[in-house]
């Protein structure tokens, strides 16, 4: 998500700023950019259905699988809308991330995305409507479960189950499982029965984002770390199966969703696999791992983590959607190597976006602050998930044999609209093909 600068050194520079002018941590200042906070939010979803998220881990162990589950729910009296930050460690990730001090980017963090809602209601009960298709979502360098909500949300509103997988691998700003106490822990302590009572026993471990040691060569580690989210994505995937064949669950995080609603709910045979920046390198791997992902949707995909010897092997159909900003002709040349005469694969740029354009933060800024971050492109951002949405739903339609009316946005799998590029905005010269 955060690779190569981007929001890194953005935030870097308020940081420094904000440690030169000492006037409260800079709220001032940060004030200046994001005045408009209360026109600022991530957008609601437009699609018919009304969008549930709840959190699932099964097995407690950093080998387990986390991911948050959005899905098409019925409206509930006293439902609440969750925190888009879920809590101060991944505040603090973030900061970590970005080598900054991480009491004052708290402070930093707070003031800026503190207050924000993700568009979907908490353990909302689910609305059967048909068997929902199924999308494995993965996040990207930096990111975690709930950074792509607005994305999530609008494919849940559109009849879709998604799971957005949070990865174990280290590239998380921060995730978190759990480890058993040792009995010394849990004796003598007179704790009260509480209705999660059968967890006492665990601790919440956290994992933060590992940086590169000095002198160690990249692509050895993202290569290992794009091979273990392929198999958290197909992970996620299973238990997904598991829980669609009416196979008890316990979820460890203990929610109030009822998972046994979604007994026989999910239609199998049309699944995908979606991801951003890292994330799209992953689905990359995932078509090759797992025959079950039908097709992939790969978003600014930041192909350097992958083995040159895995593209042949791809058979599914792939959809790239790139940013016009962030993009450079040795990536695209990877992907251009993914081209086929047999299967269907697409290429698309989306005018006047950055590579942030993808992720919520483009939503949760004011004009300057956001331009200053690299968060916010040329074109609305609003405008630029919608396109990035519909394609996106025109192409799964395609690929995955829905019968629903997403082939009206088939047009801009080409490109046409004034704000695409058919393929891509870079010039490749012969030396990078």
């Amino acid at each position: 998500m955060f690779s190569h600068g981007g929001i890194l050194l953005s935030l870097k520079r308020v940081y420094e700023r904000a440690k030169k002018e000492q006037r409260s941590f800079s709220l001032g200042f940060l004030a200046m950019g994001n005045c408009s906070n209360h026109h600022l939010g991530i957008p609601p979803a437009k699609g018919p259905h009304t969008v549930g998220c709840t959190d699932f881990m099964m097995d407690h162990t950093v080998k387990g699988s986390f991911f948050r589950l959005y899905y098409p729910c019925h409206e509930a009296e006293k439902a609440e809308k969750p925190d888009w930050i879920p809590s101060r460690e991944y505040f603090n990730g973030l900061a970590d991330f970005m080598k900054i001090n991480r009491s004052l980017s708290e402070r930093i963090f707070n003031y800026l995305f503190g207050s924000f809602k993700i568009p979907a209601y908490v353990d909302a009960p689910f609305r059967s409507n048909g068997k929902c298709p199924v999308l494995i979502f993965s996040h990207g360098l930096g990111a975690f479960r709930t950074l792509y909500s607005a994305i999530c949300a609008e494919l849940a509103s559109q009849g879709f189950i998604v799971a957005s997988v949070e990865h174990r691998d280290q590239s998380a700003s921060a995730t978190f499982y759990f480890h058993e106490k040792f009995e010394s822990e849990t004796t003598n302590r007179n704790l009260p029965k509480t209705s999660d009572s059968a967890q006492t026993n665990l601790e919440r471990e956290w994992m933060y984002y590992r940086p590169l040691q000095h002198g160690e060569s990249e692509f050895p580690l993202r290569n290992k770390q794009v091979k273990q989210r392929a198999d958290e994505c197909i992970l996620a995937l299973d238990k997904l199966t598991e829980i669609n064949s009416g196979v008890a669950v316990q979820n460890v995080l203990q929610t109030q969703f009822d998972w046994t609603t979604l007994e026989n709910s999910m239609d199998l045979c049309r699944t995908a696999v979606m991801g951003h920046s890292f994330g799209g390198a992953t689905v990359i791997e995932a078509l090759c791992k797992e025959v079950k992902f039908k097709c992939g949707v790969a978003l600014d995909a930041w192909m350097a983590p992958l083995d040159d010897e895995l593209f042949p092997r791809v058979k599914q159909p792939i959809f790239f959607i790139n940013s016009e900003k962030f993009q450079w002709a040795g990536n695209i040349s990877r992907m251009k190597k993914l081209e086929s005469a047999v299967i269907q694969r697409k290429m698309i740029t989306i005018r006047g976006t950055v590579h942030q354009s993808f992720p919520d933060f483009t939503f949760l800024t004011g004009d300057w602050i956001g331009k200053l971050m690299k968060l916010k492109g040329e074109i609305d951002p609003e405008l630029a998930i919608d396109l990035c949405n519909k394609a996106t739903l025109a192409f799964l339609q395609r690929h995955l044999g829905l019968e629903k009316n997403f082939n009206q946005w088939d047009p801009l799998i080409d490109g046409q609209d004034e704000n695409l590029i058919q393929g891509t905005n870079i010039t490749l010269i012969q030396s990078s093909i």
